[in-house]
């Protein structure tokens, strides 16, 4: 008589599905490659083009309109996965996205790697086009690993989390030491070697990821082809219709190019709610995309305050934080890694609380709630160091470690659980779509942040930060209000 061999048991991740490793590390070098260069992003801006090396001249922009590049980039960044969800929903699945993606970046940062000033913005384009496919995607893949109504799905979003804060923690770090040693152009060379580890990588472990975004979950039609042909097509042609009216009526400049994209970014999630409103998706899912709106508006204001880390954090502590420790001066850069070594230490706590708490965890929207009010409190913090500066003092790096402590707590309360809620309350056949609207919240936050700081140029400090922390305060109050009618949408779809 035979007896039949059981199956083998799943090989587990930290008690997770194993193909979640794969992705941990495939994110964590690619935050790696996009981390080590948006904390120089500024920086290289802002640096005199007479600077001597290392780390050598940089392109001389004012603050302002360095904001302004840094935010439009930004937003480009996270606006392009909704061209990168289409073509993964209809055209090649999520896999295939990924791969692509990560190719295109490691080449945008070979070209950065280049001393001339046209491969500098050719190599911001294509890191941005390239994230475009890999971001929402790889997400994507992530949820397609768990079954329905699976309790380890938010905890498994909370480890994937973290694989990204590693990445985002070690690239100041290298990133930062290497521009002071060897000038820009080496230390942008090193987060494109980041992105290709992360792409064998990930190549050597899609045999653990099964058929998770194996192929497309919704394959176009020839019409769908069609009409996607037409409005890239159209897009293309309003960006060069406004640029050259920009030239011929107002004068080229990199501050009218941000406020071109900032509108085009602005229309995006009105045109894409309404279509998704409008599309033939039940009324439950249609109640789920009323909700998500809500969250898409928090969201924006959040990333909007959020991402000034790279911005005007980081000019603030290069032009007004004591760097110094003994002899030493801390690299300006290496403050980007503060945030994500609090995420590495807080990120398993807010994993295994969720957990432990389960049906008395807050709800998704009062999670949104606190997060709004915590990324407020952030900038209150930070009014005392403002006052300090408008007045030509020096203040303690301590400052800077409160802040980003502080925002860490409210990102961990929104950012996996938000991007967690995504994947369930996405109507079927949209995750792609939806998980790159999800991205789009932050595209909106920064490019608007981008405008507005240009707008405030030469204002004080403490008008600055006050602004962005009153706006978090009004929609944490807004979401506050709405708490209970958002979970009556949603009902049982997501805690």
């Amino acid at each position: 008589m035979s007896t039949l061999t059981p199956p083998a048991p799943e090989r587990e991740f930290f008690g997770q599905p194993r193909g979640l490793s794969t992705l941990f590390m495939t994110e964590m070098w690619e935050r790696f490659s996009f981390y080590g260069m948006r904390a120089l992003l500024v920086l290289y801006l802002t640096t005199p083009v007479t600077e001597g090396t290392p780390p050598g001249p940089g392109l001389g922009y004012s603050t302002g309109d360095a904001a302004a590049i840094y935010g439009t980039y930004n937003s480009l960044v996270y606006v392009l996965p909704l061209a990168g969800g289409w073509i993964a929903d209809k055209l090649w699945g999520a896999r295939r996205s990924v791969l692509v993606g990560g190719i295109i970046i490691a080449c945008g940062h070979f070209s950065m790697a280049l001393s001339m000033e046209a491969t500098f913005w050719l190599g911001l384009l294509l890191i941005a086009a390239g994230t475009g496919l890999l971001k929402p995607n790889i997400s994507a893949i992530v949820g397609g690993l768990y079954r329905e109504n699976d309790e380890r799905r938010d905890a498994g979003f909370s480890l994937f989390y973290m694989g990204i804060n590693i990445g985002a923690f070690l690239a100041p770090i290298i990133c930062g030491a290497l521009e002071i040693n060897f000038g820009w152009h080496i230390a942008f060379a090193c987060a494109g070697f980041g992105m290709v580890i992360g792409l064998i990588q990930y190549l050597i472990g899609q045999k653990n990821l099964g058929s998770s975004g194996l192929h497309p979950s919704s394959p176009a039609s020839s019409h769908e082809k069609t009409r996607a042909l037409f409005t890239v097509v159209g897009v293309i042609a309003i960006i060069v219709a406004a640029v050259a009216i920009d030239v011929a009526f107002l004068g080229f400049t990199p501050g009218h190019i941000t406020t071109i994209i900032t509108v085009l970014i602005l229309v995006l999630p009105v045109l894409y709610f309404t279509r998704l409103l409008r599309a033939p998706i039940t009324a439950k899912e249609r109640s789920n995309v009323k909700v998500f709106i809500l969250l898409f508006i928090a969201a924006a204001i959040f990333w909007g305050i959020y991402d000034q880390a790279g911005s005007t954090l980081s000019v603030f502590a290069q032009q007004d934080v004591d760097r110094t420790i003994g002899d030493f001066t801390v690299p300006t850069a290496w403050f980007q890694s503060i945030n994500p070594i609090f995420i590495i230490m807080f990120a398993p706590i807010f994993a295994w609380m969720w957990v432990k708490l389960a049906d008395r965890a807050p709800s998704l929207p009062m999670k949104f709630t606190i997060a709004l009010f915590g990324i407020a409190l952030s900038f209150l913090i930070m009014i005392p160091p403002a006052i300090n500066a408008d007045n030509g003092q020096l203040s303690s790096m301590w400052w800077l470690v409160a802040v980003y402590l502080v925002q860490t707590w409210a990102e961990l309360l929104l950012s996996p659980t938000g991007l967690s809620a995504t994947t369930v309350l996405a109507p079927k056949g949209y995750l792609g779509q939806m998980l790159a609207l999800w991205f789009l919240a932050t595209a909106v936050g920064d490019s608007v942040a981008g405008q507005i700081l240009k707008f405030l140029q030469g204002a004080p400090l403490t008008t600055q930060f006050a602004m962005f922390a009153g706006l978090a305060i009004v929609m944490g109050f807004v979401l506050l209000a709405l708490v209970k009618p958002m979970k009556r949408l949603i009902g049982d779809t997501v805690t």
